[in-house]
């Protein structure tokens, strides 16, 4: 009888995969096992969830379509590859658009979220929670005081199409590059600069190769915690409501550490030499960049909501 109780609540047990592209130690990775920890205990250990962290399970385009083929059933996603399959999602991707990440959460924690949840819900993502992905920043291998000093130059970015769209705007070259391929790029020439938050910036090493940082703030916005469809179908609804307060809570637990790693990181690449220049006026970029907000402005699918975060 005993062997028989065992054996039913080992078999009661499901064990959840998580997809996450950041190390051990990353605000995002230690967010993610907190709610593991969280999940655990608030459904009795019934749902165990194992979180994989590095990409060890495959980069993020596959880690999109093993979510969609239930290979995966839970992941901490940026929001470019997610927008593909929900386009309104878009602006929020957008240059210039978020002020900071104060800004941001403002609106997303509130009905502005709940909108950008059901569009992405008819994608097949359920969120769970809004992580903070950071405000992007421009640096090179040369000195960079102000916005004209970026004319001509080549740079990495992301195979996104309001990354590409932005640098051409600025004048610049864009070159998609894989993340990982970033440094040698540099090394040999291939580029002169890139785009990225601070901590990456830093833990990536590219302050050895790239000191001039700057300080654009162009890209603010968020990362997002998902549940597949077909998972969130079969939960209870006592089990949903804890799947989406552990996820919340763990959003604001990744906020605090974020915050704690950009002025760690700052700190770091500033002892190792890197030289930071704040943007002082605004205006010229965001002048040039009137082109691509207008083409989601002209958008029915984007226009709402891209008025809706300009306007608060």
């Amino acid at each position: 009888m005993l062997a028989l109780a065992a054996t039913s609540s080992v078999q009661a047990q499901t064990e959840l995969r998580a997809w996450n592209i950041h190390p051990e130690g990353y605000p995002v990775t230690v967010a993610l096992e907190g709610f593991a920890e969280a999940i655990a205990k608030q459904t009795g250990g019934r749902y165990k969830v194992k979180v994989f962290s590095n990409a060890v399970l495959g980069d993020q385009p596959k880690a999109v379509q093993m979510l969609k083929q239930g290979e995966i059933d839970l992941a901490e996603f940026s929001l470019n590859p997610v927008a593909e399959a929900a386009p309104a999602a878009k602006v929020l991707t957008l240059p210039f658009v978020f002020r900071d990440s104060e800004h941001m959460f403002r609106l997303l924690d509130g009905k502005l979220g709940d909108q950008f949840e059901v569009k992405l819900e008819a994608a097949g993502y359920i969120v769970l929670g809004w992580y903070d992905g950071g405000a992007r920043h421009l640096y090179c291998n040369r000195p960079v005081k102000q916005a004209s000093d970026f004319q001509g130059l080549r740079i990495r970015v992301q195979q996104s199409e309001t990354a590409i769209e932005m640098t051409k705007l600025m004048g610049m070259t864009p070159v998609v590059i894989p993340y990982k391929e970033v440094l040698d790029a540099f090394k040999s020439g291939k580029i002169d600069c890139a785009e990225n938050n601070l901590p990456s910036y830093e833990s990536a090493g590219h302050m050895a190769v790239a000191k001039y940082v700057y300080l654009s703030n162009h890209t603010v916005s968020p990362e997002v915690l998902v549940i597949s469809v077909p998972l969130w179908k079969k939960l209870s609804e006592a089990d949903r409501k804890a799947f989406k307060e552990a996820g919340q809570q763990s959003a604001v637990k990744m906020r605090q550490l974020w915050k704690a790693k950009v002025d760690s990181a700052r700190a770091a690449a500033t002892k190792q030499g890197s030289e930071f220049a704040t943007m002082k006026d605004y205006g010229p970029l965001v002048t040039k960049m009137r082109p691509l907000h207008d083409k989601y402005f002209q958008d029915p699918v984007t226009r709402q909501e891209l008025f809706t975060i300009l306007s608060n």
